[in-house]
């Protein structure tokens, strides 16, 4: 593993991880991706993301194709997802844990023991090309609003990454070529600009935006406020998915973030379960039967709480 990720995170705000699946995992996994998305997309599947919703929550049906349909399958880890036992090998696979250990200043290995695992399970989902229509997300920080006025924004980003680091990793892995994630190195560490801030929420050009390029295989672990948005190109319908990429997050459990009152577990459990996940990560049959360290994760997800009455991290 590279010394240099946890570098280039905090100077760019993201890094491209080359080649972390091999070609057979990727046609394996975009098999069962694609089986996942089938299922979403003809309503068998109850959690996804709708187009033209950003944020939670989401309608429970997905819209017709002609409205663009969805654009994310959610919940790849729950117990009644088919080939859930397939992600859970990617999401806790030392491959995934060891890099995003290190951008959160841990070491392979540390922290593993019977005194407990510093690790948490978050989310993993999956983000899709929406059909006949195309679909953009407007340029955002992941826990920042946008309304925030710079005194504010400048307190909110040294709070959540003190000493350059979060108290979370997340990313995308492309089983298709991917070139739907746009960034501006550097953001994450600085309030906007006027022209960032006046822009338009779906600008199509921004100075020294970065579209970052990822090759089946390829994943880009990236800061969650670094200013950033989504180009998703729609897909013929009915037609063969030109979209596969994972999207997971994993937490540190201590935490390294911090709201005005301190209470920096509060924050992040509000961005994680706002999604529904502690709606089913502590049912009996939520075990992943894959090793101790997985359950030693998802016991430290279901510590989070349920999500009752978390709210929201944004709208829209």
């Amino acid at each position: 593993m590279s010394s240099s990720y946890l570098a280039t995170l905090q100077k760019d705000g993201f890094v491209v991880v080359p080649s972390l699946l091999t070609p057979a995992e990727i046609s394996s996994l975009r098999s069962t991706a694609t089986t996942a998305t089938t299922r979403a997309r003809t309503g068998s599947w109850p959690h996804f993301r709708t187009v033209p919703k950003q944020f939670p929550p989401w309608p429970s049906t997905p819209p017709p194709a002609s409205e663009g349909g969805i654009w994310g399958v959610q919940h790849l880890l729950h117990p009644d997802m088919p080939g859930r036992t397939e992600f859970a090998k990617f999401y806790f696979s030392d491959k995934v844990l060891d890099v995003a250990g290190e951008l959160m200043g841990i070491t392979p290995g540390e922290g593993e023991g019977d005194e407990g695992e510093r690790l948490v399970m978050e989310l993993f989902n999956l983000l899709v090309a929406p059909e006949i229509k195309d679909f953009e997300l407007r340029w955002h920080r992941d826990d920042i609003p946008s309304e925030a006025p710079p005194e504010e924004e400048e307190r909110l980003l040294a709070a959540k990454s003190p000493g350059g680091r979060q108290s979370h990793a997340q990313y995308n892995l492309a089983l298709c070529e991917d070139r739907s994630l746009i960034v501006i190195p550097g953001s994450h560490r600085r309030v906007r600009t006027e022209t960032e801030r006046n822009a338009a929420p779906y600008e199509a050009y921004l100075p020294n935006q970065l579209v970052v390029e990822l090759k089946p295989g390829d994943a880009v672990f990236y800061d969650s406020n670094i200013l950033h948005r989504g180009v998703y190109r729609a897909k013929e319908e009915g037609g063969e998915e030109t979209r596969l990429t994972l999207h997971g997050s994993i937490g540190l459990k201590e935490g390294s973030g911090a709201s005005s009152d301190g209470d920096s577990k509060k924050v992040r459990a509000t961005a994680v379960l706002q999604h529904g996940v502690g709606a089913w990560v502590h049912r009996d049959d939520a075990a992943f039967g894959i090793g101790e360290r997985a359950e030693r994760m998802r016991a430290n997800l279901v510590e989070m709480g349920t999500g009752e009455g978390v709210g929201y991290s944004l709208k829209g």
